[in-house]
């Protein structure tokens, strides 16, 4: 299970550290094996929400239950570093310094605050050096919890949480620190392409509910039919831009990074003559917007 929360900004994508999380791949809590499922208790070391399984399983110090308890415990707490360090994420952060980590501060502080007060572990299950362990998590629905299914690794004496497979780990052992930004630009600019196909939609819905006249971007999201973080690049990364042309009939649409090399590298524009499908066109140019 390597699908994560679908949340905007960096971490959207991120089908990596909030892999984790689960992102709806909903499942079945594994079932108990005798030799392998330590037996599900009451009292103290259950953690049950309102809405979660009844049950709970006896944590043991060290075990791969502990080490997902204390995972969720830190990301809670924005403890970041300590958090994806029990992850096999360890690589692309453990050469950050302090303030290259602050870069990614308000990403996982989106991600911190998807956590619940409490989280419900109830299954473990191990094999050899491998173990699954079951959490009600949010899903889909973030106010909804679902039972899921976290992946281990043993590593000597510790367990290390699988939050991306075997190519993208090989991946991030290559690039180590620059993974987390070289991600974030991908997944940035893989969002620019798809908020102007979200812009040339909802320019065709303003047009047939405004006599085929175009509309600014204050005007789209005004109407509920683009979402409000166009209008920023906090969480995109990238700057929009739409010009209105012949009496609003024709319109160009731009997507530019917020800051070159760091947010992303490719400048995006998409052109309409009001008649033909608009096109995407993209190109790296240096930062700046590229001709309308």
């Amino acid at each position: 299970m390597y699908r994560g929360f679908l949340m905007s900004g960096f971490f959207l994508c991120v089908s990596t550290l909030l892999a984790v999380l689960g992102g709806g791949c909903s499942t079945e809590a594994a079932k108990p094996q005798a030799e392998t499922v330590k037996p599900p208790v009451s009292g103290a070391n259950s953690a049950v929400s309102s809405s979660a399984p009844a049950t709970s399983i006896q944590i043991t110090a060290g075990s791969p239950a502990d080490t997902v308890r204390a995972f969720y415990t830190r990301l809670r707490e924005k403890k970041f570093r300590e958090a994806i360090f029990l992850t096999n994420l360890r690589p692309a952060i453990e050469g950050l310094t302090d303030t290259e980590l602050k870069d990614f501060q308000v990403d996982f502080e989106v991600i911190a605050n998807k956590i619940p007060a409490e989280v419900t572990i109830n299954g473990e299950i191990v094999s050899g050096e491998r173990a699954t362990v079951t959490a009600s998590l949010p899903g889909e629905d973030p106010n909804k919890l679902e039972t899921q299914q976290i992946e281990l690794r043993k590593e000597g004496d510790i367990w290390v949480i699988l939050t991306v497979d075997e190519s993208s780990e090989a991946r991030i052992k290559k690039e180590g620190k620059n993974y987390f930004y070289v991600l974030r630009i991908e997944t940035h600019e893989d969002e620019a392409r798809d908020m102007l196909d979200r812009i040339a939609k909802a320019q065709l819905v303003f047009s047939a509910q405004n006599g085929g006249s175009f509309g600014e971007i204050d005007q789209l999201v005004n109407a509920g039919i683009l979402p409000e973080d166009v209008k920023t690049s906090v969480s995109t990364g990238y700057n929009y831009a739409v010009t209105l042309l012949e009496d609003k009939k024709v319109y160009a649409a731009s997507a530019t990074p917020a800051e070159y090399g760091r947010s992303g590298r490719l400048s995006f524009v998409l052109k309409s003559d009001g008649r033909s499908t608009p096109r995407i066109s993209s190109k790296d140019n240096g930062g700046k917007p590229l001709e309308k």
